[in-house]
């Protein structure tokens, strides 16, 4: 039987390398389009069986060359994040590809969500993120390109997904070696609003097992895990693998907003609500799956992987003092 012929957009990334490695070892004929800079990621390098060419995604002629006339049962585009970048792959691939999957994301849904847990039929809205307002944006270019001339999208919203390169915290090293030097660390708002991480591991099998399905063209799921920890959970987790003993201190997250809206835009748009998924459109395409990896088995991969080479081990400085100056004056604000 001829394997499936996928092409993958980017693949160098925290979810795509998982995805690629998953998508060789089921047997599928894989190629990658990038711009081979896998290196500077810390990442493994695509496996030896898959094909990988070189072009910028954002160079119409660099992909033709690249591409030139080859077809694909499957295009699975992780490099899609405007209308812009999406249109170009509807002109580039129609009359290419059986099924086109668009990696869109979880913080695409209603913001906050006023029903737990979340479901693919969950409105999608959020007033407080661009980037998630243009991943909407390019969900609607691709649903009306489907219903207007058949173009075979899937959409695949992940939610919060990490590999062991990746400390699950704005700053990332920063939080966990104020964890080591026994220094407070910053938790935006209560800490008690439930948070769903997922393994890149488990999110890989989940969406390889769409590959192909006809039952998944103009369909959108998202693939989480069904764990969902408090804030307070996670850092006491990572600050545990870490051998450290977290010192929490929680400030508003309006007040990390107003400090730093970089920080605030993500905060507000996303890690500041409660987001709880329900997985059951997924499980009723990919019989079997569920995720399987637990955050405390990720949290010490995260350590091992940081402790491994110091040159991972780095710290933000701009962030270290952005930290230790809103601990301050939070306290300063609940002491009058």
């Amino acid at each position: 039987m001829t394997s499936l012929r996928v092409l993958f957009l980017g693949g160098t990334g925290i979810i795509s390398t998982a995805c690629v490695a998953r998508a060789v070892a089921d047997g599928l004929d894989v190629t990658l389009l990038n711009r081979g800079r896998t290196a500077a990621t810390g990442r493994a390098p695509a496996p030896e069986q898959a094909q990988v060419l070189y072009a910028d995604v954002r160079d119409p002629a660099s992909v033709q060359a690249a591409l030139g006339d080859r077809t694909f049962d499957v295009v699975v585009s992780f490099l899609g994040f405007t209308p812009q970048h999406v249109q170009a792959d509807i002109d580039r691939f129609s009359g290419r590809v059986g099924q086109y999957v668009f990696i869109s994301s979880a913080s695409a849904y209603q913001t906050p969500p006023t029903h737990l847990p979340v479901t693919e039929s969950t409105p999608l809205r959020n007033p407080h993120w661009q980037y998630s307002r243009d991943k909407i944006a390019c969900e609607d270019l691709l649903v009306r390109a489907y219903r207007d001339t058949g173009f075979p999208v899937t959409i695949v919203r992940p939610s919060h997904t990490y590999d062991p390169t990746m400390a699950p915290f704005d700053g990332g090293w920063t939080v966990v070696e104020r964890m080591r030097q026994g220094r407070e660390v910053l938790v935006p708002g209560d800490g008690t609003s439930l948070w769903t991480l997922t393994h890149h591991e488990d999110f890989a099998p989940a969406l390889v097992g769409l590959l192909g399905r006809q039952a998944a063209i103009g369909e959108a799921f998202h693939i989480t895990s069904d764990e969902a920890l408090t804030w307070n959970q996670i850092y006491t987790t990572m600050a545990h693998a870490a051998g450290a003993e977290p010192r929490l201190v929680h400030v508003p997250s309006d007040a990390v907003a107003a400090a730093d809206p970089d920080l605030g835009a993500s905060l507000l748009g996303d890690k500041a609500n409660s987001m709880v998924f329900d997985n059951t459109k997924i499980r009723s395409l990919v019989p079997g799956w569920h995720a399987r990896i637990p955050f405390s088995h990720g949290a010490r991969q995260i350590i091992a992987w940081h402790d491994a080479d110091p040159a991972r081990r780095t710290v933000d400085q701009r962030l270290d003092a952005l930290f230790d100056d809103l601990i301050d004056r939070y306290r300063a604000t609940a002491r009058r």
